[in-house]
């Protein structure tokens, strides 16, 4: 896991790359993402287990 001066380093070329402006709109779109990813996820293991269930009934 990065420290705290690699976060840094990490922050300081994205706001050279991308500008100051656009962090907000990049961090909302993060923040979504995982979301969504979080959710498909949650879908995934409910299917797996409805299924085990099912295999288990036979």
């Amino acid at each position: 896991m990065p420290s705290g001066a690699e976060w840094f380093i990490v922050l300081l070329v994205v706001l050279l790359i991308f500008g100051g402006s656009q962090l907000p709109k990049m961090a909302r779109n993060l923040g979504r993402a995982q979301q969504e990813l979080k959710k498909g996820f949650a879908e995934a293991n409910k299917e797996a287990e409805a299924e085990a269930g099912e295999d288990s009934a036979k």
